[in-house]
């Protein structure tokens, strides 16, 4: 079904679905003895399904397990591909600090098993997307090496009609978990240097387990949370806070002069107030004047 457009934007030319952080376990252990990663993943496909229209890509940026067990890849490659392929939509498989390269690529790209980073480039009808690999093998720290990003700089020499999108896993901004000071990516000017200037127009990233958003470079930059957990920011600093709630997902929609990321939270509740199907379809019997009218004017005191 179409949406209704009342006011001045005109339709978003492309849409993204943007989740993160599956970390997913071999047989459906719960990570870390608490989170049952592999039911949060089936509710968050669940509510993806029930989106009114398909995105043009579902893009997961990274983490998608956790140890980087083969079987884990099988079973996540099991649980979203089939809905990728009811929705009519490609995946995009970015790789995080939690995930082995070899592992990863054979598993889910059915490329060869070697440490060559996990990256890729799709043209989405004009939007160009780019998933980089922020991973080091045997760290958890992120970095791109000059040969990732000297590769870059040669795809980003031509724009793209709708510009391009970078999805990677290690966020270039400051975190507020202490701790993922020690694992961001580092060297961050370097990529800085390489997408300054260019058609680049958003990063997504995740890594954080946290949704946040910022700008690095002058592109926004948005991080969604995990699906398997989140972190809570109200919790003193100095603790480990992860929490078994706020688990969502982004959706971004690509317009002519502007990109939005709208978080979709994964558990639902019922609604107070519905404007139904009759009362769009009223609304859009009318002129924009009559709707102003009818829906805009404060009622008089």
């Amino acid at each position: 079904m179409t949406a209704v457009r009342f006011g001045q934007y005109p339709p978003a030319r492309r849409v993204l679905l943007h989740l993160s952080d599956t970390h997913l376990l071999a047989g459906g252990a719960l990570l870390g003895d608490r989170y049952p990663a592999d039911a949060h993943l089936r509710a968050s496909l669940d509510a993806i399904e029930r989106l009114r229209s398909a995105p043009d890509a579902i893009v997961i940026t990274g983490d998608l397990t956790d140890l980087g067990e083969p079987a884990a890849y099988a079973a996540l490659r099991a649980a979203v591909e089939p809905v990728a392929e009811r929705l009519g939509t490609p995946v995009v498989w970015v790789a995080g600090n939690h995930d082995e390269r070899p592992a990863l690529r054979a598993g889910l790209l059915d490329a060869a098993p070697t440490e060559d980073p996990v990256t890729g480039v799709w043209d989405l009808g004009g939007l160009r997307l780019i998933a980089l690999d922020t991973t080091v093998p045997g760290w958890h720290h992120g970095e791109l090496d000059a040969r990732q990003l000297e590769w870059l700089a040669g795809m980003l020499t031509e724009p793209a009609p709708l510009g391009t999108i970078l999805a990677m896993h290690h966020p270039p901004l400051p975190s507020h978990v202490p701790f993922f000071d020690i694992l961001e990516l580092r060297d961050q000017s370097r990529l800085a240097g390489v997408i300054a200037g260019t058609d680049v127009r958003g990063i997504l990233a995740g890594h954080l387990h946290y949704s946040t958003s910022g700008t690095f470079a002058g592109i926004p930059v948005s991080v969604a949370a995990a699906t398997c957990y989140t972190m809570n920011l109200a919790a003193p600093p100095e603790e480990v806070n992860g929490m078994d709630a706020g688990q969502s997902f982004h959706l971004v929609h690509v317009y002519d002069d502007v990109i939005t990321h709208a978080v979709v939270p994964v558990a639902g509740a019922e609604p107070a107030e519905v404007f139904d199907a009759a009362w769009v379809a009223r609304m859009a019997a009318l002129t924009p004047e009559q709707r102003l009218e009818a829906f805009s004017r404060k009622p008089s005191r």
